[in-house]
């Protein structure tokens, strides 16, 4: 394939060093730019829409992993990571290739041909990116934050900005003091992804923030209801009141 079109994601400069003058032995690859945070990642990729991107897991602003859910163009995808060997192995099986820092350049004309190969036949299979992408992103530490994007800007959400998180098919809604925001994650992914401590699923369509908590009523024979600051009630189910008396200490 030729004028293939790439962009380069990644904080630290010797990295962009070396890839840039690894690039420079492959003529038929134009770099386009080179970005060092998650925020510009997003707005030139989906500006740029680029054939490939070589892309950073440990980003400013934004990861590498949240980068991926929210743009709107997908590219064939090598990641430069330092990640242990489960995500190696996860790399591994599937289309996407990794550069393990630091890397040689025997092994980055190898992702390099990978890369190739895949544009080739036309075989950037978003569905498969996201689903290593979701293998990955369990491996790594609890959620500090959660991003979701708008019409017109990425919001940041702290975490102790969340009030709630409604189930809706395979969305969420996230209740926060300013509004509400959809995000494309299951309820699943934040029950296992979001600290136990601050965070219980008291029912199957809810996760809440015990800090927001004001009182747990007594509704209905076997049925309770948690009180929230804001005024809303929601349902608790008897695995979930058991977990609130469990974190809660009641």
């Amino acid at each position: 394939m030729e004028n293939v079109r790439a962009i380069v994601i990644e904080d630290e400069e010797p990295a962009r060093v070396v890839l840039r003058e690894y690039l420079k032995k492959f003529p038929q690859i134009t770099l386009l730019a080179e970005i060092i945070d998650g925020f510009n990642a997003v707005k030139i990729i989906n500006e740029q829409k680029p054939d490939l991107i070589f892309l950073d897991i440990q980003l400013p602003k934004l990861t590498g992993f949240e980068v991926l859910e929210l743009i709107d163009h997908m590219p064939v995808i090598v990641f430069t990571t330092a990640y242990d060997q489960y995500a190696i192995q996860a790399f591994e099986k599937n289309a996407a290739d990794y550069l393990l820092k630091p890397f040689s350049e025997e092994r980055f004309t190898s992702a390099i041909q990978k890369a190739m190969a895949k544009l080739a036949v036309r075989q950037n299979d978003s569905a498969t990116v996201k689903k290593m992408v979701d293998y990955l992103s369990s491996e790594l530490t609890l959620l500090d934050r959660i991003v979701v994007k708008t019409n017109s800007a990425i919001k940041v959400i702290p975490l102790d900005q969340v009030i709630y998180i409604e189930a809706q098919d395979d969305y969420v809604m996230i209740y926060t003091p300013s509004g509400k925001h959809l995000k494309e994650k299951t309820m699943k992914f934040f029950e296992t992804h979001l600290p136990d401590r601050q965070f219980v699923r008291i029912h199957r369509s809810y996760i809440v923030n015990v800090d927001y908590i004001v009182q747990i009523e007594h509704f209905s024979k076997e049925t309770y209801l948690a009180i929230l600051k804001n005024g809303t009630k929601l349902k608790i189910s008897d695995s979930g009141y058991k977990l609130l008396r469990e974190r809660l200490n009641f």
